[in-house]
């Protein structure tokens, strides 16, 4: 398609300086890109998916990133090419955003978070449309010297005003203590207050009018709900979903002819993922953009992607349609990454990596093998009866932890005396057993009271009712001085990393840290060589003991944090979405590590997830949280073949298939 082509870059390769070397992050690769196409870019972390995406619009981090070869052609409208290569910072102004938009990972990172939604949206399009109203230099400059007197005068009105209604204030409080009608009262003050705060409220210009307008109609084609309370609320005042809406509206504010989406659905509910996607879908449809979709899960670009380039080590090593990839991938890489995925219909006693796809030869060498996703997974199946068997040994035990009709209520509303009237019902009457040595899977959307659940049964936080049993002990109204000897049995690994560990020590004083709380071992000598043990345990070498959290990638992160968690000996560790923000290939290590520590040390785990597959994996039994209670629970195959709950069959529905045959 010629004359559909919006996007060429070819034999791209980019280098960075690193400790006077140079490194290839993009090695000589070459793609394009047509209008109303998806490109699916897939690989693990630092394989240059995102330094590709990255390089197309200039934006290169730091100063040591350059591009040293290739060229990347971008068709304009009226027919002529640009080279991207050979324009400056200035001249990229004109196409960043204008003709080229950029969806980002993280949305609470890539927002501002001192700005309100709505306006981080029409300043985008303020910066990049110049032509919203047709007004003369004239008329603009009268305006803005009008808005700049009306806003100068406005506050001063509004401080006037407050200070006439202050007496009303008293009396208010004092007639609310007499008079029955104290709503009445009360609604008429607030009334009154709302109208003076309207005085205060800056006038806008023509052109933000029209900017906030454009941004509200953006809003609701992205189907936020509520977009007015939303164009005023900040980042932290809304979910994951609801931000990456936010930053597509924002990359569509200007009507790009191509969308880069780099990883926008890495950690949002499966669900929230879907609708993402569908989402992106629709936009696509509507206005025939092209689409540059970067993920590390092939499973979910499978589902909406036309062609898709594998990429390791800044290289490309597999590219085709989506249906030759899927089902006949030729790479060993590609196979390893569409293996790692949990499958649904089978239970596994390890998922495949990498590692399955090699082989060693006669010398000692690895080297790649031609072996099928198929036969590969063949050789881990677990069989019915092992499932059985190992169910009938567990459930044959007391439980390790008894949960009795546990609530944990939050307050959200006060009367005028400071006394709670509304409460948000985090966890809500919950009753549970973990039996020793067993995996208990926790599953549900963002705000299904999961975390909640989990906290409170490590006394993290307290419960408002219930009881909680922890080997045979009631620990429910335990003080925090009474709990700290527990703390040794009951650990947690919590869902990022790097947030859990302290950047400012090296990772084996974070690990042997609690070891000296807890007077485990005699003295520090013994408890390095215990902390050197646990390192070579998850898969980081010894030298590492001296290296900081910021040293190491996400995976080895929580591998680390795996180690700490295992330092005490414990007999039950909380997994909070442990792995929800790793590659589905790093993803699969640490999964695989967890199984293997909890049948070597006897552990016992509750795993937290809002993905259904990951969950089915690693658990024994699944319980399904929705708006604080457990409404399905089971053996994690009955559940996935048999679900009785509309919202059960909703999560399975929504986990991303592919199309492998």
């Amino acid at each position: 398609m010629p004359n559909d082509i919006l996007l060429s870059v070819n034999n791209l390769t980019t280098e960075f300086n690193v400790a006077g070397s140079s490194k290839k992050a993009v090695d000589n690769i070459s793609f394009s890109l047509n209008k109303g196409e998806t490109v699916g870019i897939v690989g693990e972390s630092g394989s240059g998916k995102s330094i590709t995406s990255l390089s197309a619009l200039k934006l290169l981090p730091g100063a040591n990133g350059i591009i040293t070869s290739g060229e990347i052609l971008y068709y304009e409208k009226d027919g002529s090419i640009v080279d991207f290569v050979d324009r400056n910072e200035k001249e990229m102004q004109k196409y960043r955003g204008n003709e080229i938009a950029m969806i980002f990972q993280e949305p609470m990172t890539a927002m501002n978070p001192v700005m309100k939604c709505g306006e981080q949206v029409t300043e985008a399009i303020l910066l990049h449309q110049k032509d919203l109203t047709q007004q003369n230099v004239i008329s603009l400059f009268t305006e803005r010297v009008f808005l700049l007197l009306l806003n100068f005068v406005k506050p001063i009105l509004y401080y006037l005003l407050l200070i006439a209604i202050l007496p009303f204030k008293g009396l208010f409080l004092l007639s609310s203590k007499i008079i029955l009608k104290t709503r009445k009262i009360f609604l008429a003050f607030h009334s009154l207050h709302i109208k003076v705060l309207i005085i205060k409220k800056k006038s806008l210009s023509k052109r933000e009018r029209e900017a906030k307008m454009r941004a509200l109609q953006l809003f609701k084609k992205v189907k936020l709900p509520r977009p007015l309370d939303l164009f005023d609320s900040y980042p932290h005042e809304i979910s994951g979903g609801q931000k990456q809406r936010v930053l597509i509206a924002m990359a569509l504010s200007c009507n790009p002819s191509i969308l880069i989406a780099d990883e926008p659905t890495t950690a949002l509910d499966v669900t929230v993922q879907k609708t993402i996607i569908e989402l992106l879908k629709e936009i696509q449809q509507e206005f025939n953009m092209g689409i540059i979709f970067i993920s590390h899960d092939l499973g979910l670009v499978a589902e909406f992607a036309d062609q898709i380039l594998v990429m390791y080590k800044g290289k490309i090593v597999e590219r085709g349609e989506v249906a030759e990839v899927y089902n006949h991938p030729k790479h060993p890489y590609t196979r390893g990454l569409l293996a790692c995925r949990p499958p649904l219909n089978v239970k596994l006693r390890e998922l495949p990596t990498r590692k399955h796809f090699l082989e060693r030869d006669e010398d000692g060498f690895l080297g790649d093998v031609n072996f099928s996703v198929k036969d590969v997974i063949n050789k881990l199946k677990t069989s019915p009866e092992e499932i059985a068997l190992r169910n009938n040994i567990l459930y044959k035990q007391d439980p390790l932890i008894q949960v009795t009709n546990l609530s944990k209520h939050f307050p959200i509303k006060k009367n005028l005396f400071g006394k709670p009237v509304d409460y948000v019902k985090a966890v809500d009457n919950v009753s549970l057993k973990v039996y020793p040595g067993e995996t208990l899977g926790l599953v549900g959307e963002s705000g299904c009271g999961k975390t909640t659940l989990g906290r409170a049964i490590l006394k993290l936080i307290d419960a408002s009712s219930g009881e909680i049993m922890f080997n045979d002990k009631n620990i429910t109204n335990y003080t925090s001085k009474k709990m700290r000897p527990l703390r040794k049995d009951m650990q947690i690994i919590f869902q990022d990393p790097y947030g859990s560990l302290n950047p400012k020590i090296f990772i084996g004083e974070a690990i042997m840290e609690p070891m000296r709380v807890h007077g485990v071992y005699d003295n520090d000598l013994q408890r390095k060589q215990e902390v050197l043990s646990l390192l070579y345990k998850v898969g980081i070498q010894e030298d590492s003991f001296y290296r900081y959290p910021h040293e190491f990638s996400g995976g080895q992160r929580q591998r680390i944090c795996i180690a700490r968690a295992l330092a005490l000996q414990p007999k039950f560790i909380l997994c909070d979405e442990s792995v929800s923000a790793l590659d589905v290939s790093v993803q699969a290590e640490v999964l695989n590590l967890l199984n293997s520590l909890r049948d070597e040390f006897g552990l016992t785990y509750i795993f937290i997830s809002h993905d259904l597959s990951v969950v089915k994996f690693m658990s024994d039994r699944i319980l399904v949280m929705k708006d604080g209670k457990i409404i399905e629970e089971g053996i994690g195959e009955e559940i996935y073949a048999n679900p009785k709950n509309k919202y059960t069959k909703k999560l399975i529905s929504s986990i991303p298939k592919g199309i492998v045959a």
